[in-house]
């Protein structure tokens, strides 16, 4: 191992003892979570909130939160626009989604664009947004072509995939509450 490489992976090792805490930080208590980790329990919680009179209480409205986690789910398909390092997604991502899994959840920052991902309107109906969340979880439910790295993660099985997807999307209904 050359110098290069044991900084590299010196670095990545420190970045973990940091992100430690923030990977087991507890979850907040917005809108019923979804379970199972499924996109068909996803696709009735979409249907619940299309239903209800959504608060968003965070940086981000309605339009800008439905338009992210569609942007995530479809860029799975398509390939994500600015993946991180393969060093990175090797050790750091493939851990970090080791524990969200294992945990049930995870937790990131809430108002964190998709690397490279046009930037979010801020204006925009957020139910358009919600039924473009619902078809692009449609769309991967029924997808069989092969799936794309995920920007942190990696590589991701279809399962790993949803239930990253499933995650994602309870970790942003902790910030909504329903009238």
């Amino acid at each position: 191992m050359n110098r290069r490489q044991f900084l590299a992976l010196g670095g990545t090792a420190g970045a973990v003892i940091v992100t430690a805490p923030i990977l087991s930080r507890a979850q907040g208590a917005g809108a019923p979570q979804v379970t199972p980790l499924t996109v068909a329990a996803a696709l009735a919680q979409l249907d619940r909130l299309q239903q209800a009179e959504v608060q968003k209480a965070g940086s981000w409205n309605l339009f800008q939160v439905y338009t992210h986690l569609a942007q995530s789910v479809e860029y799975s398909m398509s390939g994500y626009p600015q993946p991180k390092s393969w060093l990175f997604q090797n050790t750091l991502g493939s851990l970090a989604f080791a524990v969200f899994a294992g945990k049930g959840s995870m937790n990131h920052s809430l108002d964190e664009a998709i690397p490279g991902a046009p930037p979010l309107a801020v204006e925009g109906d957020p139910a358009l947004a919600l039924q473009r969340l619902r078809q692009s979880l449609l769309a991967f439910r029924d997808y069989a072509g092969e799936l794309q790295p995920h920007f942190a993660y990696g590589e991701l099985s279809k399962d790993e995939y949803e239930q990253a997807h499933v995650m994602h999307l309870n970790n942003h209904l902790e910030e909504f509450v329903l009238g």
